[in-house]
Order: C-alpha cells, then sequence, then structure tokens
C-alpha cells in the first residue's frame, strides 16, 4: 500500500506536539522491519496509546532499511540470519529537511521520513525515520541507517550519533517546539548531550574538576526509561573512538565527568542528564537501584496495547460486554463476569488459527484437546528458554501422565554464539521428544506471529534467570487472550502473580532465588497439566481472572498516563 500523505503535512504537528519520544527501534506494523524484540515493541504500543489518548507527542527512531535479521533455520537447527529489507516508500514519505552532522571529519546528512500512526479516534501521533542512504553521502555513512543492531563499536556508535544528536537537530530543523524528551534506553542519551551544549555555565560559577554546563535545565526536560537489568546491555564505548569520530564536539575530560571514567557509558550519560528516571516494573527499579546508587529511579511497570494484540475472537467477546475497552482497559476488570461457555470459545478460535499456523509453518501436527505451552523471547542465555529441556526423562513422564505440546519462537543476535547454539540444541532436544512430546519451532519470529502465539496458547511459559527480567510484556497479551503464566517471580509477573488465580510461580519470591528445572517441573507436573484434565470450570474461571486482573491493568493506556502525570509534566509539558 503506497503513502497518500505529501511531504508537507508534517507542518500540522508542529504548533501541538510537546513531547519527543526516542528509540532505537519502533515496531509500527510487522512489515517495517524497524524492530527487533521487546523494547520495539513496547515502543510500538507506547506511540498506538500516545495516539488513542491524543497525547502531543512525536516518535523519532532509525529507518533499518535492511532491518533487524530474517531467520531460517537449516536442516541442523542452526540459525542463518539474512538481511531483511523493506521499501520505505510503501509507508512513509521523505520529508524535505536534511541536516549535516559533523562525524569523523566529514558531514554526514541525514532525511527523515514521515510515518503517521493513527490511533482508536482517528488521532494520529507522527513518526520520524532517520535515514542517511542519501547520494549526499559517501558509501560507509549511506549504510549507517541500515542494520538495527548492526555489529562493531564504530557502527553502533554511529547509529547512536544520528538517533541521538541527529534527531534532536531534525526536530530544530522543522520547527518543533519539544519541552519534554523522552529516552527510551540508553541509545538516544547523545541528544541529552547535545541539549547540554547550548546551556554554558557562567565561568566564574565553575570550579576544577566541575560541568561547565549548567545541567539543570537538561535534566528538567529529560525522561530516562532503562530496560536493561543485565551489565552486559550497557552500551560503552571507548573514549578514544568517541574522540575520533566526534572531535571537538565535546571536551573529552567534561565528558568523563557525566559519562565514566573509563568508556563512554549511555546509560550513565543519560542518568546524569535526566530529571525522572523510571525502571519499568517494581522489581526491576530496586534492581537499577542497586546497579546504579545514588540515583532515584522511580517504577513505571510496562503495558501492552490490547486492541493490537486480542484475537479477533476475544475482541469480538469484549466489544459485545464493554464497548469501549480498547480506550478504557480499566472495564477488562469486569471479565470475571464473563460466561465460562464464551470464554472458553473465544479461546478455542484463537487455538484452533494457531494449530492451523503451525501446520502451515512447520508440518508439525498439534491436537486442540492437549495444552499447549508456548515459549517466545530473544534468545540468548538469562532467557534460559533451554531449561524446559534440562531433563528429557522426565518431562516425557510428565507427559505420559498429562499430554501436552510446546510451541516456541524467538531469534538469537547474531553475534550471540551462546544464543544460537541455544537453537540448535532445542532442535536436537525436539528431535529426541518426537512420539513423547510434540515440540514445534517457528522460525521467523515477528509481531504477526506473536500476535497468534500469545492467543493460541493455553499456558505461557517464562523462565528467566533472575533478577535479569527488566519486565516482560508477552505474558500479559497471553493474559489478554485467557492464557495463564508459568513464570519465574521476575519483571511484571511479581506484581501480577496470584498463585493459582492469574497463573503460577516457578519457585519462590526471593529476588535473588533462581528457580531450577526441577521447580518448573514440580508445578507443571503437579499443578498445572492436572488441573487442565481434571478441573475445566476452574482452569475457565483462572483464565477469567487473568483477562480481569492482569489485562485491565497492565496495559499502555494506564501506562501512558502515568508518564503523562509523573514524568512529562515534570519534564516541562505545560
Amino acid at each position: 500500500m503506497k503513502p497518500t500523505l505529501s511531504a508537507p503535512t508534517i507542518g500540522r504537528y508542529i504548533g501541538r506536539t510537546r513531547i519527543a519520544y526516542f528509540s532505537m527501534e519502533i515496531a509500527l506494523r510487522a512489515e517495517m522491519h524497524t524492530y527487533s524484540g521487546g523494547l520495539g515493541v513496547l515502543a510500538g504500543d507506547t506511540a498506538r496509546s500516545a495516539a488513542d489518548l491524543e497525547l502531543p507527542m512525536i516518535f523519532v527512531t532509525l529507518i533499518s532499511r535492511q532491518g533487524y535479521l530474517r531467520q531460517e533455520i537449516d536442516r541442523d537447527g542452526c540459525q542463518v540470519a539474512h538481511p531483511d529489507p523493506w521499501e520505505p516508500a510503501d509507508y512513509a514519505v521523505p520529508l524535505r529537511a536534511k541536516i549535516a552532522l559533523p562525524v569523523e571529519g566529514r558531514e554526514i546528512w541525514i532525511r527523515p521520513w514521515l510515518y503517521v500512526l493513527r490511533g482508536a479516534l482517528k488521532h494520529t501521533v507522527p513518526v520520524l525515520l532517520l535515514d542517511t542512504d542519501l547520494p549526499e553521502n559517501n558509501a560507509e555513512d549511506r549504510t549507517i541507517t541500515d542494520r538495527l543492531y548492526g555489529s562493531g563499536e564504530g557502527y553502533r556508535l554511529k547509529q547512536e550519533i544520528v538517533l541521538g544528536i541527529g534527531g534532536i537537530r531534525i526536530l530544530d530543523a522543522l520547527g518543533f517546539n519539544v519541552q519534554a524528551y523522552h529516552l527510551n534506553e540508553g541509545h538516544a542519551a547523545l541528544l541529552a548531550l547535545d541539549l547540554l551544549r547550548r546551556y554554558p555555565r557562567p565561568p566564574d560559577q565553575v570550579d576544577a574538576n566541575d560541568i561547565i554546563y549548567d545541567v539543570g535545565p537538561v535534566r528538567e526536560r529529560c525522561v530516562f526509561t532503562t530496560h536493561t537489568p543485565v551489565e552486559a546491555g550497557h552500551d560503552r564505548f571507548p573514549y578514544d573512538l568517541v574522540s575520533r569520530l566526534l572531535d571537538g564536539y565535546v571536551d573529552m575530560a567534561q565528558l568523563k565527568l557525566l559519562a565514566g571514567a573509563d568508556n563512554m557509558n549511555m546509560t550513565h550519560l543519560a542518568l546524569k542528564l535526566s530529571g525522572y528516571v523510571n525502571g519499568v516494573a517494581s522489581r526491576h527499579a530496586e534492581t537499577t537501584t542497586r546497579m546504579f546508587p545514588g540515583y532515584h529511579v522511580r517504577s513505571i511497570t510496562n503495558g501492552i496495547h490490547a486492541p493490537t494484540w486480542a484475537h479477533l475472537s476475544f475482541a469480538k467477546l469484549f466489544n459485545r460486554h464493554f464497548p469501549s475497552w480498547g480506550l478504557e482497559p480499566e472495564l477488562m476488570a469486569r471479565a470475571d463476569q464473563l460466561t465460562n461457555d464464551d470464554v472458553w470459545h473465544a479461546h478455542q478460535e484463537a487455538k484452533a488459527d494457531l494449530i492451523s499456523l503451525v501446520r502451515a509453518r512447520s508440518h508439525v501436527k498439534l491436537s486442540p484437546d492437549q495444552p499447549i505451552l508456548g515459549f517466545a523471547r530473544r534468545m540468548t542465555s538469562y532467557k534460559r528458554p533451554d531449561l524446559l529441556f534440562s531433563d528429557l526423562e522426565r518431562l516425557i513422564s510428565i507427559g505420559e501422565q498429562h499430554p501436552f505440546q510446546v510451541v516456541m519462537a524467538g531469534k538469537a543476535h547474531p553475534a550471540d554464539e551462546p544464543g544460537r547454539q541455544m537453537i540448535q540444541d532445542i532442535h536436537r532436544h525436539i528431535e529426541r521428544l518426537k512420539g513423547k512430546v510434540t515440540v514445534a519451532f517457528l522460525p521467523g519470529y515477528d509481531m504477526n506471529l506473536a500476535q497468534m502465539l500469545v492467543a493460541g496458547t493455553d499456558v505461557w511459559l517464562n523462565t528467566p534467570v533472575p533478577p535479569m527480567e527488566a519486565s516482560g510484556t508477552s505474558g500479559m497479551k497471553a493474559a489478554l487472550n485467557g492464557g495463564l503464566n508459568l513464570s519465574v517471580l521476575d519483571g511484571w509477573w511479581v506484581e501480577a502473580w496470584i498463585e493459582g488465580v492469574t497463573g503460577w510461580a516457578i519457585g519462590d519470591d526471593r529476588p535473588d532465588h533462581v528457580p531450577t528445572a526441577a521447580a518448573l517441573y514440580d508445578k507443571l507436573g503437579i499443578a498445572v497439566l492436572p488441573l487442565y484434565y481434571k478441573d475445566r470450570a476452574r482452569w475457565i474461571w483462572m483464565m477469567k481472572q487473568a483477562i480481569s486482573k492482569v489485562a485491565s491493568y497492565f496495559n499502555t493506556q494506564r501506562m501512558m498516563r502515568r508518564y503523562a502525570v509523573d514524568a512529562y509534566i515534570a519534564a516541562g509539558m505545560r
């Protein structure tokens, strides 16, 4: 589908926009490969709720013409990563404005594309997709915005320069009067540094080893949401690289006072220059405070955009009983009053769609009469996608007593060798379990596949190593569709978990407790599967509890209202 917009359309947003949201990735639609996983999906749901709530926002990201990766699984069960290109002109329009940034001693030109996201009440929010594939740039610079999370420190730093410094200057060039900047993770922290350079302090107010800029006005305008409780997940760049790429941009001694003595730590830089800092769940805020002592880290727990993630069968059911549920998800608190037959019928429709998809993509035949366990996450070590397969003999024994099926999906970053090895190991386990426990692995995990998985599974499995889960939102999507969570007590699940009501916990609530496979098998074999087969009425009751207690609260409508009141107003939105 070709866009019907013209370039001057951006003008209608300039006067009313007060908040700019910066994210390296945003999942706008499955066909636009501008996202890799949870961070981007959250950003997309944030934009959708911003449109629904008519918030005066603009979103800024990279165009990522070659996408993240197109996943292929070869005969040996190994992930093969291919480029995943898409055509921006099919969905967005290029704007006439361009800016040039001095990087590595030459000018890099950046042009924004405009994508307009429409909300439920026809209100729209603009999304700018930053692009360096321009004839003014040399061949190397034209590829800066090609690959999402491309390899190499130099490439990544150039991307973050384009996003942060380029993004804020594009907004200035277009005439936006932004009052609050929201940094979704540290990738855009350089925008705060660029903002800081506009506020020099009088020389007589600067002491030795002091910052020569006035940090106060910048902190008043910057909001920082950190997502990563994993130390390796915080971007760091050596100062010799920073100096080479940004020669003369900022005094290195000054930068070290803000971003760390050894390397430019983007999280430290964002923490120093943001007046409002939050984690994405209560437990995550506690973890972040321990990682970065001395900062006031608040918590605004993530959510999901309910209309995007509800299966059509459930959307119809909700429409009949509480028509404005999409704009007011809190109305789903009444879902516990739905009839068992209606809820079960809606779920069975979603399950049938998933079974058909699995058959088409993997040639694996699933039974509608057996429960389906779903697991779909980024394939990396701390997510422990292989925990379920730790003891195959015990898993088979559980399946003999209470048959079940498993559907899995997920990509590993091409540079994550342990993650790629896990995918291969999972395929070996699948072969060993054939004829005993049916397991399907679906390649090409994206928004479309995720929508089918979260709606069609009976139990959503989540097994990270605590406290490394920041929040997680896939389990929220499952609960919206009546799925029951079986999860380690970390991230958002600590807040939503009511044992035997909204789902089940693997292990206990101690932050330092790392549940084992034995804890997973015990809960699966003793509590979860027997209930499915022996007390269907209680199971459906739990499905209704999950919808009413989880979906009514863990949504981006509530999340964005919190940001607007707690963060954006405090950060300068008037």
